[in-house]
């Protein structure tokens, strides 16, 4: 009788400590990926404001951090957030946009874009926590803006071609195996972006031996998710992370 009690006791105490681990997932994103009040650190620029906020998108209809892509991934694989290390308007490189308060990029060519060193994916690449899973959810700022695409460089790159995609992307995704050698890791590609965009992720993914998930159909109001489409994300990085983990 107390044999069994103990055995008992002990199947209890093991099943209750398998379910207290849960799944650590982190996000490194752009505006896709933002919401108000649940970035780290919280001083990321903001797509996705609170209902009360002024700066609020009034055309766009996500009005809940519970209709974001990345919050119902999380509910649906029983998993907690580690960090949400999202920036609005990061580029996957150092080249951003033509406009704002950045410096412009000093190198021949790039002098109409200005310098996204400070919130591109490089640089906040080793600031997601202890994740189990990464999700990687950017490109569609450098589709936009224009960055230029340079070569395919693996490993070495110096400090002006971490201003190009294809470089920038490589050194991206090689420093997350570094610094994340345990963590599973999916890259996220968006919808209508250049086809030069979409083959460079491709490549680079598959060089460093890192899934790939290209979305489909995603509704979108401002260039951004709508309710439909962020649901629409959610259902095909769950179904993609049940099927792959």
């Amino acid at each position: 009788m107390v044999i069994c009690l103990f055995i008992a006791v002990f199947a209890f105490a093991q099943q209750t400590d398998t379910d207290s681990k849960k799944l650590r997932i982190s996000i490194l994103g752009d505006s896709y990926s933002t919401y108000e009040g649940y970035l780290m650190p919280d001083t990321n620029e903001i797509w996705y404001f609170k209902p009360d906020n002024p700066q609020l998108h009034n055309k766009n209809d996500v009005r809940s951090v519970e209709e974001t892509w990345w919050y119902q991934v999380v509910k649906n694989m029983q998993a907690e957030l580690e960090v949400n290390n999202s920036f609005s308007g990061a580029t996957i490189c150092h080249t951003g946009y033509s406009k704002g308060p950045e410096p412009c990029v000093m190198l021949p060519g790039l002098e109409k874009h200005r310098d996204y060193t400070n919130r591109s994916f490089e640089n906040r690449s080793n600031r997601l926590g202890n994740p189990d899973v990464i999700l990687i959810f950017g490109s569609t700022n450098d589709s936009w803006c224009g960055a230029p695409i340079g070569d395919y460089v693996f490993g070495n790159q110096n400090s002006e071609q971490l201003y190009y995609f294809r470089p920038a992307l490589a050194k991206l995704l090689a420093d997350l195996n570094t610094n994340y050698p345990t963590a599973y890791k999916l890259f996220i590609l968006n919808t209508e972006l250049k086809k030069e965009i979409n083959e460079s992720v491709h490549t680079i993914c598959k060089h460093y031996a890192i899934s790939c998930l290209d979305l489909k159909e995603i509704d979108k109001q401002q260039g951004h998710p709508s309710v439909k489409g962020m649901k629409s994300i959610a259902e095909q990085v769950t179904a993609y992370l049940k099927k792959n983990l």
